[in-house]
């Protein structure tokens, strides 16, 4: 007869399951996204969404084409709301906040137990020769000490993760914005040059026909016709420019197929009529600004995991076994019983050589790391705070400066101008010239105006993070100030 039996329920093991650390935050589908929406809500005035089945998808997609229907064309707010919804970078970004969420949710999970069972004796199970059969659960005591410390340490890379994700979506909102501005500038420019355009094919003409009457020498008339075919490449420069522009709207906004058919104003909105004050600037973004409270939570991880390093330090190749053993015997007489007893099992290195200072010293460093880094990032904040500040205010001035000085003055000269043909003071090419130099008057105005709409999109990712920095932005729009624009 076979002496194999089922081994009796184990009521010895130290699981220690009172004491963890609830996961049910870390377990929600949408873990942390709460947190991104509502900071992000609160520094770009958008709904964002965590697209993660097809439903929610169908949901996200209805919403696009009804912002996108029955619109003539596409402002600024639209285009937002629209890449906060569609952008699957975005998307990506938000899978990583869940990927830190599981880890987590992890991290609050005590390590399997690991089971064994043995026996001994000579012969079968069916000759009735196995004499001793033994059961063990063991545990790793050395995991059960540093949970805590493990559990927070992969709750602040939680919660950096969470911020991390509202930087993104503040960046995206912000590139959405810049390249919208963008489109409709150049949009704008293609307008003021198609018009300079008409300008110049009537003087070329009137050239040609003046040429035929011998009243204007070949010379003068190949002034006129290359500066027609000039403008003519400018012109078509400037629409190139504007369509990509348009382009780089349509993959911020994450449109493909017939949503890109939509279109932008063919003007920038006029300036405002004053602007805003912000004298408290560096401590909002100080307060404010997300990628710093990033790194304060780096060096708050560096901190916790410093900590641990130094409470292992002697115990780093340790491994501390206990659990309960459940051993039944069968005796020479027949009789059995079953006999329980805890276990333990200690194994470590001796740290003879290596006693775990160059690991400390490794951790000592990455905590002094991180703090500078820390007050780096702080400085540059209120650097950059200033910047884009300084470069708001600039650009408002010179824009205005253009709007109030240089195009009014252009335009009275085209006037007085206009007065002497029609008096037949002066001729029709000195009258045309100074046409063409109020289109490049123009063409300037709307450049500093964009400037200006520029500098004021980097404005709220210096007070709140993500987005290119106001120098850079600045920077950036003085390096295209030359470049056409379209619709």
């Amino acid at each position: 007869m076979s002496i194999i039996k089922k081994l009796p329920a184990l009521t010895a093991l130290p699981l220690v399951l009172a004491g963890c650390v609830s996961s049910a935050e870390y377990a929600a589908k949408e873990a942390g996204f709460t947190t991104v929406s509502a900071k992000v809500g609160g520094a770009a005035s958008k709904q964002t969404v965590w697209v993660q089945n097809r439903q929610e998808a169908e949901v996200a997609s209805a919403k696009v084409k009804a912002l996108l229907a029955g619109r003539k064309t596409l402002d600024a707010e639209t285009a937002v709301q629209i890449a906060l919804i569609n952008n699957k970078g975005l998307q990506a970004a938000y899978a990583d906040l869940g990927e830190s969420a599981a880890d987590a949710w992890q991290s609050t999970m005590l390590l399997n137990p690991t089971a064994s069972i043995g026996f001994s004796g000579i012969g079968t199970p069916e000759l009735g020769a196995f004499k001793t059969i033994e059961g063990a659960i063991t545990t790793n005591l050395l995991a059960l000490m540093t949970k805590k410390r493990d559990i927070e340490i992969a709750d602040t890379r939680f919660r950096q993760a969470q911020l991390n994700a509202a930087v993104r979506t503040l960046q995206l909102a912000a590139d959405t914005r810049r390249a919208w501005t963008n489109a409709v500038a150049a949009w704008e420019n293609v307008t003021q040059l198609q018009r300079a355009q008409a300008a110049a094919d009537a003087a070329s003409e009137l050239a040609e026909k003046l040429g035929e009457t011998g009243a204007m020498t070949k010379g003068a008339q190949a002034r006129e016709h290359v500066f027609a075919a000039e403008l003519a490449g400018e012109t078509a420069k400037a629409r190139l420019a504007a369509r990509l522009a348009k382009e780089e709207l349509t993959r911020q906004m994450g449109l493909w197929g017939p949503d890109t058919e939509f279109q932008v104003p063919n003007s920038l909105p006029p300036l405002p009529k004053a602007l805003m004050k912000r004298d408290t600037i560096e401590a909002e973004a100080l307060g404010n600004r997300i990628d710093l409270q990033v790194a304060r939570l780096e060096l708050e991880a560096t901190a916790r995991s410093y900590g641990l390093t130094e409470a292992t330090r002697y115990v780093t190749d340790l491994q501390i076994l206990a659990g309960a053993e459940s051993e039944r015997e069968v005796g020479e007489d027949g009789d059995k019983k079953w006999e329980t007893t805890a276990t333990g099992e200690l194994e470590f290195s001796i740290p003879i050589f290596d006693t775990g200072k160059a690991r400390m010293r490794k951790a000592e460093l990455g905590y002094i790391r991180a703090a500078n880094q820390l007050a780096e990032k702080a400085v540059n904040v209120r650097s950059e705070a200033r910047s884009a500040y300084e470069a708001y205010r600039s650009n408002y001035d010179i824009a205005r400066h253009y709007r109030n000085n240089v195009v009014p003055l252009r335009t009275k000269v085209e006037e007085e101008s206009l007065l002497s043909y029609n008096g037949m003071i002066t001729n029709t090419f000195e009258l045309l010239t100074d046409t063409r130099d109020k289109i490049n008057s123009i063409l300037l105005s709307v450049n500093a105006k964009r400037d200006f709409w520029l500098a004021d999109v980097s404005l709220a990712p210096a007070v709140y993070g993500g987005g290119t920095s106001a120098a850079s932005a600045g920077t950036e729009a003085a390096s295209s100030s030359e470049n056409g624009g379209g619709h």
